[in-house]
């Protein structure tokens, strides 16, 4: 079936009013990275809520080489924002850790700065009127767990959150946004390397997989070993059933809210 983005966009706008009204929200506070994820993401709010309730928040870690992409967006969008510098809050912990006579690994150095991203994003949040974190991973990113848990993979709801780099980029032409905020290389900006470099294939190929079961069979190996392994990122935090019980005090189970 081919992908609808314009027939798409009334059920995922009136989708995104609806999680805003219940999260008792008024802006949505969105990380800025001059991708498609966060360009779509941001330009859906502004459809969805009005330009005066999206706020961008743009985080460099110290010297960034695409941040101009980030600013022209907010700029084209003409959203209130603010740039935060993460730099001296990543390097602090890092110091922290090598001064108590821990040495960073690689994945820690990698992934610290998306959980600081995240914290800045909240503190916003939490700052700004009615401020809600908004999710902006697209389904492609997840489906290989190509997240950081407790960074870029939180926020209140996710927009983006089944639809592929391909649906993604659709609808942001269909929102009018320009071309160069859609066709940017994905990267982490940490590592300096694409998503694809870092995955070791394509998201098209991945995309391809995941609507139309078709891959190679050494990347579907990888597909499926990376889906496997990241599923735990994506669940409700398990919790010890222990048997006893917490009743609030309507009657309400704690943990079988339609058991009375």
């Amino acid at each position: 079936m081919d992908f609808d983005p314009r027939g798409q966009l009334p059920g995922l706008l009136e989708w995104m009013a609806e999680r805003m009204n219940e999260c008792r929200g008024k802006t949505a506070v969105i990380g800025i990275s001059g991708g498609k994820d966060s360009s779509v993401t941001a330009a859906l709010s502004v459809a969805a809520y009005g330009r005066e309730h999206v706020y961008g928040v743009l985080m460099p870690d110290g010297v960034q080489p695409d941040i101009d992409y980030s600013r022209e967006l907010v700029e084209y969008l003409q959203i209130p924002h603010c740039t935060i510098n993460i730099h001296s809050a990543v390097r602090g912990v890092l110091d922290e850790m090598e001064a108590a006579g821990l040495v960073p690994s690689r994945q820690t150095t990698v992934n610290l700065p998306s959980r600081i991203r995240m914290a800045t994003l909240y503190a916003v949040a939490q700052t700004v009127p009615g401020g809600i974190v908004i999710n902006t991973s697209n389904l492609s990113e997840d489906w290989v767990g190509y997240c950081t848990i407790y960074g870029d993979s939180a926020g209140a709801f996710s927009p983006l959150g089944m639809y592929t780099t391909e649906e993604v980029i659709a609808l942001g032409g269909v929102l009018g946004l320009p071309e160069k905020f859609l066709r940017k290389p994905p990267s982490d900006g940490l590592t300096g390397l694409t998503d694809e470099d870092n995955l070791g294939f394509t998201y098209h190929a991945v995309n391809e997989y995941i609507r139309r079961g078709t891959a190679e069979a050494a990347i579907k190996e990888q597909i499926d070993r990376k889906h496997a392994a990241s599923r735990f990122k994506f669940q409700t935090l398990p919790v010890y059933q222990n048997g006893l019980p917490i009743v609030i005090p309507d009657g309400t189970d704690y943990y079988n809210p339609d058991k009375k």
